[in-house]
């Protein structure tokens, strides 16, 4: 097998070609992991790599074809698990040197559900420290590079699920979301990603945050995430936030089309600096909805005014607790979280709850917008990606907040618990990727994807890979 190219196979196909014995799991695997090992120096998209494990599980996978055991929809299939996730064989580092070599004692429900289909894991990709940065880097395991352009930033705290993603690491890569950190780093790489509605997919430990971590997939394809949903998603007990329902046929329901839907169109929010670049390729991107038989109208966003102050605010509260780690682990810690936490240490919690009941506002009038659309488009960021070293591209940094100048459209989502995609649109003059952020109404995940779905059909990017 080529292994320049085996890792860029969808998982729908390559599921289906181990499935009838004409893909051996275990020559597959070892095509992939040629091909990580000769990038991996460069882009380091892992935090940890267990490539004798995942050979020896590619030796069961094969083992059980001939056996005739039980073959599960993603059986021999590799998958990336974000270091955010607890593991109960390989550590959960959290982009930190505080929880150097942590080693959990249970795996959490998403990676159980994975392998119960099959999924071989290659290991843990890279995160910033505990989430809470847009740059792809961390005190624990460095920069993390844009597969298009190495030294740039692959973009928030599921960069190396993105940059696995572009590289042609394998097909499925798991990544989370508290505030872009699925879209972002998919915008930056030129991959799918997909935010579900909040607790669609069941999330444990159970953060002690605002509710705003949302899991989902990162692929090359549409159908590939509604695959990977599929086995991710569904009620479990240990995460009193997932939905009751189980998840619905995403893959066979994909191709249902957009005619007469109500698409609105925002290129900035009212609110954002949008480069010139971006903003031309995510407009055209909005007009080819109209091709697809949707009602598209560029349309206000009353709501949108209030967003950031109100996620700088929860953000900052959510990262507080991390202050107990302040005496010992300071100087070993990002600067930007060390005053992300230093913030929010005193707030009273008159001043939570008053925020929190503007918060509950806000997210109700951005339903009452929704009553009158089925998706929005925007931008996914304002820029393409930048140097990995800056926090903000071209702009005066006077604040550890100025950082998020650039993060204007996606953190809105995760405090409304909307479901949000990243889809390729285009390149800029300099050859770095560009996302259309698609939102869809709460619970309307499948809507999401069929969106996607009919623009990937329209405008295809998976045959574009970076030259590496």
């Amino acid at each position: 097998m080529n292994s320049q190219t085996i890792g860029f196979m969808p998982a729908v196909e390559l599921a289906e070609l181990i499935r009838t014995k004409e893909v051996s799991p275990v020559e597959y695997m070892g095509a992939l992991l040629a091909r990580i090992a000769e990038l991996e120096p460069r882009i380091n998209a892992f935090a940890y790599l267990t490539a004798d494990r995942a050979m020896e599980d590619a030796k069961k996978a094969e083992a059980a074809l001939v056996t005739g055991a039980r073959i599960g929809r993603l059986h021999g299939v590799p998958v990336t698990i974000k270091d955010l996730q607890i593991t109960k064989d390989m550590p959960t580092q959290q982009g930190s040197k505080i929880f150097g070599g942590d080693q959990p004692a249970e795996d959490a429900p998403v990676v159980s559900r994975l392998r119960d289909e099959g999924a071989i894991i290659l290991g843990k990709t890279t995160v910033s420290e505990f989430g809470w940065t847009g740059v792809s880097r961390s005190p624990l395991t460095g920069i993390t590079s844009n597969p298009w352009k190495l030294g740039y930033n692959a973009g928030a705290s599921s960069a190396g699920a993105g940059a696995a993603a572009a590289a042609g690491y394998g097909p499925l890569h798991q990544g989370s979301d508290g505030g872009g950190s699925i879209r972002l780093p998919a915008h930056f790489c030129g991959v799918f990603g997909l935010k579900p509605s909040f607790g669609r997919v069941p999330n444990y430990p159970v953060s002690a945050g605002d509710m705003t971590s949302h899991i989902g997939p990162m692929t090359r394809t549409v159908a590939d995430s509604a695959l990977m949903l599929e086995v991710m998603a569904g009620p479990h007990p240990l995460d009193y936030t997932s939905l009751e329902a189980g998840p619905a046929n995403y893959l066979a329901r994909l191709r249902n089309g957009l005619k007469g839907k109500r698409v609105a169109y925002s290129p900035d929010l009212g609110i954002a600096r949008v480069e010139p670049a971006v903003a031309e390729l995510v407009k055209a991107a909005a007009a080819r909805f109209a091709e697809l038989g949707a009602i598209v109208e560029e349309v206000p966003t009353p709501w949108a005014k209030d967003g950031p102050e109100l996620f700088r605010f929860f953000w900052s509260a959510g990262v507080s607790g991390l202050a107990r780690y302040l005496p010992k682990w300071e100087a070993e810690m990002d600067p930007g979280l060390v005053a992300c936490i230093r913030q929010s240490m005193d707030i009273p919690v008159s001043r939570f709850l008053e925020m929190r009941r503007r918060k509950m506002d806000y997210v109700a009038n951005i339903h009452r917008w929704f009553q009158d659309w089925d998706l929005l488009l925007t931008p996914c960021a304002s820029v393409a990606a930048f140097p990995v070293e800056k926090l903000t591209p071209g702009r005066e940094m006077t604040d550890p907040w100025d950082e998020f100048s650039w993060v204007e459209f996606t953190h809105q989502f995760n405090m409304s618990w909307n479901p949000a995609a990243s889809v390729p649109c285009g390149f800029t003059p300099n050859g770095l990727p560009v996302g259309l952020q698609i939102v869809g109404k709460r619970f309307d995940d499948l809507g999401v994807l069929q969106a996607s779905a009919a623009f990937e059909q329209l405008q295809p990017w998976a045959d574009k890979r970076p030259q590496l």
